[in-house]
C-alpha cells in the first residue's frame, strides 16, 4: 500500500492538498482536503483496462465554479431541509438558505466547501487519509461546536471504506454522506443509462414536487423502483411513473434498505464487467441519476450532460427533522456519531 501526496491548487489563498491511495491490485483513490472530495477512482475492467470511474476535476477553479457536489462530503445535514429551521430545547435555529427558501446539503458554506485538516497512515494491508474539521457553534445556523472526522481507507481487498465520526458540545443535527457520482464506463465514455443496479430495498420514500420526502413509504412492487432483481437505469428514465417524472426523469429518491452489510447494493456496467458493491450501516440510500446535470461545463474535456453519473448516498433520509415518521438525525450532546460505508470494486 502507498499514498502519494501533492498540491492540487489554491483556494482563497489556501493551498489544497491531494492524496492518492494505491494498492497492489491497480486501484487508486485520489482525494483532496477541500470538501474531503474524491476526485478520481481508477479501477480495471474485465480486460484489465484501468480507467477513472467518477466525475471530478483536475483544478481547484473548476470545483469552485462548476461542481454540483462532485465527490464531496455533505454536512452537517445531507439533502434538503424545509422549512429551513429547527426547534431544539426551546430555541429556534435558522439554517442558511441556498436553494430558494430551502437549506440544501449543509448550506452554501457546508462541509463540501471548506478545507479540512488531513493526515495519512499506511500498513501492509491498507492505507488511509483522515480529514478533520471543527464546525463552530452557529455555523450555517446549527447549534454546537461539532468535531467531525472522515476517513478514506483503501484495502488490498479492493475496498474503499468511508468512516464518519462526530461529537458536539450541544444537541445538534448530523447526517453525513458522500456525494460521489459514479460512471463505470470508464473515463466518461458513455452515460449511466445502461448501468444495471440491484438493491435490497422493498420501499422508497415518496417525494413532493419540491423534492422533499412526504414521509409516505411506497412499496416497490410492480414499479420502476423495484431493483431487487436488478434493473437498468434507463427504465426509470423512460418511465411515466409520476415519481420518476417529478425529479426530471430518473431517480432522486431515498430507498429504505432491507439489509445492512450484506451486499445490499450492486452496480454493474455490463459492457465492460466493472462491478461495485456497496454495504453500509445507514438505513437509507439516496439514488440520484444526474437528472439535473447540465452541459454548461467540461469534465476533463468531456461535456457534462444529464445522466452522466449516478450517486448512491448512504444516509438517513432528507428533511427527517420535520417528519416524525423518519429516523431521527438528532445528535445529543457529548454522544458519538458513527457511520460506515464500504465500496468494493471487482469485475464479472
Amino acid at each position: 500500500m502507498k499514498i502519494e501526496e501533492g498540491i492540487f491548487g489554491e483556494m482563497n489563498r489556501e493551498l489544497v492538498k491531494s492524496y492518492t491511495i494505491m494498492n497492489n491490485q491497480n486501484i487508486k483513490v485520489t482525494c483532496i482536503d477541500y470538501g474531503c472530495t474524491i476526485t478520481r477512482i481508477d479501477v480495471p475492467d474485465k480486460e484489465g483496462n484501468i480507467e477513472n470511474i467518477v466525475l471530478g476535476f483536475d483544478s481547484a477553479e473548476d470545483y469552485l465554479h462548476h461542481s454540483p457536489y462532485f465527490g464531496a462530503v455533505i454536512g452537517r445535514v445531507a439533502g434538503r431541509v424545509n422549512p429551513p429551521s429547527v426547534d431544539m430545547e426551546g430555541f429556534t435555529y435558522l439554517l442558511a438558505e441556498n436553494e430558494g427558501r430551502t437549506h440544501l446539503h449543509g448550506g452554501p458554506e457546508g462541509f463540501h466547501n471548506v478545507i479540512w485538516k488531513s493526515s495519512t497512515s499506511e500498513s501492509v494491508d491498507e492505507a488511509s487519509v483522515t480529514f478533520t474539521y471543527m464546525s463552530a457553534d452557529g455555523e450555517a445556523g446549527y447549534p454546537g461546536n461539532l468535531e467531525v472526522s472522515v476517513v478514506y481507507t483503501l484495502t488490498e481487498n479492493n475496498d474503499l471504506i468511508i468512516t464518519y465520526h462526530g461529537i458536539s458540545d450541544k444537541n445538534t443535527l448530523l447526517n453525513l454522506t458522500n456525494h460521489t457520482y459514479f460512471n463505470l464506463s470508464g473515463n466518461l465514455k458513455e452515460d449511466i443509462l445502461q448501468h444495471e443496479l440491484t438493491m435490497k430495498s422493498d420501499k422508497f420514500l415518496e417525494l413532493d414536487r419540491s423534492l422533499l420526502p412526504t414521509g409516505n413509504l411506497i412499496d416497490v412492487e410492480h414499479t420502476p423502483f423495484d431493483f431487487r432483481a436488478g434493473k437498468r437505469i434507463i427504465e426509470g428514465v423512460k418511465s411515466e411513473h409520476q415519481q420518476n417524472e417529478i425529479v426530471g426523469n430518473g431517480y432522486y429518491h431515498p430507498f429504505l434498505l432491507s439489509e445492512n452489510h450484506q451486499k445490499e447494493i450492486c452496480l454493474v456496467n455490463p459492457s465492460n464487467g466493472r462491478k461495485m458493491i456497496v454495504e453500509t450501516d445507514e438505513p437509507y440510500v439516496v439514488l440520484y441519476t444526474g437528472n439535473m446535470l447540465e452541459d454548461t461545463f467540461l469534465i476533463r474535456g468531456i461535456p457534462c450532460q444529464k445522466h452522466l453519473g449516478l450517486c448512491l448516498e448512504t444516509q438517513h433520509p432528507p428533511n427527517a427533522i420535520h417528519n416524525q415518521q423518519l429516523p431521527s438525525i438528532l445528535l445529543e450532546k457529548n454522544q458519538e456519531y458513527h457511520s460506515k460505508t464500504r465500496f468494493t470494486f471487482t469485475v464479472e
